[in-house]
């Protein structure tokens, strides 16, 4: 065993490994949580209420949700508790699952599948707690008592009226006031730094957390003064940012958080828990610009929009919106600026679509936002104007078509640019149809054959030849004990493999000490070894066709082992032959190695 390898052991015994940012981390959350968590949790159950799943033999399928494809090549094992995608290689147990899907770091998937079990998450005493953990539930809870702060000056501060005069103004209710627990920033410098004016731990955190600003002097003041307060809050409910609205002619109109350890726009959209609460399973999904228009729409019945947090709409934010609902319609400005912006997400969205995936894009009447429209025409028709959005097959050629005119090489070189990131081959074949209709071809194969363009065969699964067959003893010994724990089980110590010079016999000896000692499944073992160099080796061993029968298994397995000791006989053997003069011992072992092997002992 590798020194580093060593260290990985070792701070696993204290807690589990976390990757953050490249760096492998001990955290102070017992082994024994992590493994009863995993084995608590139902992967099948999990899965299927994101991915509904259908019984396929032993397994469960589904089309990917991890990338585009028309027939299912996703598959979940109950017994190993796994999932494994032969398309895209994607792999892994629950707590990887909700990694992925949910785009949350190890620390939040494991405290949102605790949360599903009804249980807290613990902490060790006196192991390695990470600083920046420690830091980072400061902050929430800073954050959290920052809010419920502003939702109390709203209902008590002497300037109180002004605000309530300006959310009556804008025809807000208490229900959605208390919806998305809009509050107020006072006028003054001071108002929540004071607070916690004798305590300059939580001063220095506030900074952190971006609701405190520091000039070259060193003076600290508040950076949301006289503001209408929207919390931004996260998937789980935490608040982790504000954006503030200007009462009155002040500028920025709209003040948002900057990035801290909790923040980051490109990642959060405004309004999505808020939707979940009332929505658990949204069938569209409306992105606008801003904080009120979220707010507005909610107050007029138009209660599944989000907003971008005034940035372009991210990779990230996509990702979350199309896992969030099918249909998501990107609401801009009708101006230019407004068209360059749908024209971004265009591009970002593309790459990302899967089967059934829609996007559309709707533009709103020159001056106005969805704040001001839906007041002025009410849901019916503001919904009317979202079931007429732009497909975006039709937003894409619309756009080239007045970029590049009667130039149709040019358009056709963006068209074929942007229709080579599509990989869902259904929206790929229409665009490829729709260009070859506008360029004056016969058909979308003629315009192939002359661009030179290579469809994407997205249902073609990924096959790697070296997962296929039995493989060496060696590797069929480990895949079968990652698959089928169990065979561990009380099974005698093997002491001659530790001394067999074979690379991966060290991984072997590691997986038979951890499965003699304890009954765990496949997904507990492989949690074992988050954060090792070869956890990506044992997940592709875990779903390797090694065409062994179940009822077959401990006999194969135990050939396995008998292959590998007498591969300690043999070397063991090579070693004393090649000696020029033995010990004592040595003559002794040598002579019964001979009777081994001739069969005679």
């Amino acid at each position: 065993m590798s020194r580093a390898y060593a260290r990985l052991v070792c701070f696993y015994s204290f807690g589990l490994i976390s990757r953050k940012g490249g760096i492998y981390t001990a955290m102070a959350i017992p082994r024994e949580f992590i493994n009863e968590l995993v084995a608590r949790t139902d992967i099948v159950d999990l899965i299927d209420a994101k991915v509904p799943l259908k019984k396929a033999g032993k397994n469960h399928s589904a089309c990917c949700p991890f990338h585009s494809e028309k027939s299912p090549s996703f598959t979940v094992s109950r017994d190993k508790q796994f999932y494994h995608c032969f398309g895209c290689g994607a792999h892994g147990n629950a707590i990887d699952f909700v990694m992925e899907y949910d785009r949350l770091d190890f620390v939040d998937a494991i405290e949102e599948l605790a949360g599903r079990l009804g249980l807290e998450v613990p902490r060790e005493q006196g192991t390695g707690k990470r600083r920046d953990e420690g830091l980072s539930r400061d902050l929430y809870q800073l954050m959290e008592e920052a809010s419920r702060y502003f939702q109390s000056q709203l209902k008590q501060h002497t300037d109180k009226q002004k605000v309530l005069d300006y959310l009556a103004h804008r025809g807000l209710s208490d229900e959605v006031i208390e919806h998305f627990n809009i509050g107020f920033a006072p006028d003054g410098w001071d108002g929540l730094l004071g607070r916690y004016r004798q305590n300059q731990d939580a001063q220095d955190k506030l900074l952190t957390a971006g609701m405190v600003i520091e000039n070259d002097s060193g003076k600290r003041y508040d950076r949301f003064r006289d503001r209408l307060m929207f919390p931004i809050r996260d998937r789980r409910g935490r608040v982790i940012g504000f954006g503030g609205r200007v009462l009155g002619d002040g500028t920025p109109k709209y003040l948002n958080s900057p990035e801290t350890p909790i923040f980051h726009k490109g990642y959060e959209l405004y309004g999505l828990y808020e939707l979940k609460q009332r929505h658990r399973d949204p069938s569209q999904i409306l992105i606008v610009e801003g904080y009120m228009d979220v707010v507005a729409l909610t107050q007029f019945g138009v209660d599944y929009a989000v907003a971008s947090l005034g940035t372009s709409t991210t990779a990230d934010q996509f990702q979350l919106l199309l896992r969030s609902a099918k249909e998501v319609i990107c609401c801009y400005d009708g101006d230019k600026a407004g068209t360059e912006a749908a024209w971004r997400a265009l591009e970002t969205a593309l790459p990302l679509l899967k089967p059934g995936d829609q996007v559309k894009f709707m533009f709103l009447p020159q001056g106005e936002d969805p704040d001001s429209l839906v007041r002025q025409i009410g849901k019916p028709a503001f919904e009317q104007l979202i079931a007429e959005a732009k497909l975006l097959p039709e937003f894409l050629f619309d756009t080239l078509a007045s970029r590049y005119g009667t130039d149709k090489g040019t358009l056709a070189k963006q068209a074929m640019s942007l229709i080579e990131k599509v990989q869902d081959t259904v929206l790929q074949s229409l665009l490829l149809e729709n260009l070859a209709y506008k360029l004056g071809m016969n058909s979308a194969e003629e315009l192939q054959r002359k661009l030179g363009f290579k469809r994407i065969d997205a249902n073609k699964p990924l096959q790697n030849k070296a997962l296929k067959g039995r493989g060496t003893p060696l590797r069929l010994a480990i895949a079968l004990l990652v698959q089928h724990p169990h065979l561990g089980n009380n099974l005698p110590v093997q002491p001659a493999l530790k001394h067999i010079k074979m690379a991966g016999i060290d991984l072997l000896s590691l997986l038979l000490d951890r499965t003699r000692a304890e009954k765990v499944n496949s997904a507990q073992l492989l949690e074992q070894f988050r954060g090792d160099d070869q956890l990506d080796t044992l997940k592709k061993l875990a779903q390797w066709e090694h065409q062994v029968a179940d009822e077959n298994l401990q006999q194969e397995f135990k050939k396995a082992l008998i292959w590998l000791n007498n591969q300690y006989i043999e070397q063991r053997y090579q070693e004393l032959s090649l000696k020029q003069h033995h010990t004592k011992e040595e003559r002794m072992q040598l002579k019964k190695l001979i009777a081994v092997i001739q069969g005679q002992a």
